[in-house]
């Protein structure tokens, strides 16, 4: 039946090694995997990750007010109207800027020898700056629309959007000179933005 060993400390069954090595291994494997089903598993508890618990200030909850400014400045409208407004001022400088490095500005095409007065040059000054003023404005309306739109029917935040948005752009703004204009119009402002958004991002 039960094989004995001589060790001076009686018999011992052999026999019973096995079961009862088998049963703690068995115990620790089962231990052992309930152990990984808190820890990792399905039965991990999901902690809050709120700034109190792991010592930051407190996050307090937004108000209706708050999420309904929040989707208004997120919207494709307050874009382009933020975009408009940006594009107004920046025109309007950079059309001053260039007046006043013109040599020509105020200049009477009727009397070439005429001086021009202070306010033949501020008139000219004005006109430039509105021009450039309201071109950018438009270009910089349209672009911030087309890429907002874009961005939401995409899904995707990435450089497409601003390439895609200037080909809209620029070849919108081309075809009122013709097809070969718009074409030429698509790719250059499309190359524009690429180059613009490869050098902020």
């Amino acid at each position: 039946m039960a094989s004995t060993v001589d060790g001076g400390n009686g018999s011992v069954s052999d026999s019973r090694l096995p079961s009862s090595a088998n049963s703690s291994y068995e115990g620790s494997t089962f231990q052992y995997s309930m152990l990984l089903e808190h820890l990792v598993g399905e039965k991990r508890p999901i902690k809050d990750l709120n700034p109190t618990v792991m010592g930051g200030l407190p996050n307090p909850m937004k108000t209706d007010d708050q999420k309904m400014i929040e989707r208004g400045m997120e919207s494709c409208a307050f874009k382009a109207v933020l975009a408009c407004v940006g594009g107004f001022v920046l025109g309007g400088a950079f059309g001053v800027f260039t007046a006043g490095i013109d040599t020509n500005v105020g200049f009477d095409p009727k009397d070439p020898m005429k001086t021009p007065s202070a306010r033949e040059v501020l008139k000219d000054m004005g006109q430039r700056g509105m021009s450039y003023a309201k071109n950018f404005a438009v270009i910089g309306a349209m672009f911030s629309c087309t890429e907002c739109i874009i961005e939401s029917h995409r899904g995707k935040s990435d450089w497409k959007n601003a390439v895609y948005s200037g080909c809209v752009t620029g070849g919108a703004i081309g075809f009122r000179a013709g097809a070969k204009a718009g074409v030429l119009g698509c790719g250059g402002f499309a190359a524009f933005s690429a180059a613009i958004e490869y050098y902020l991002r």
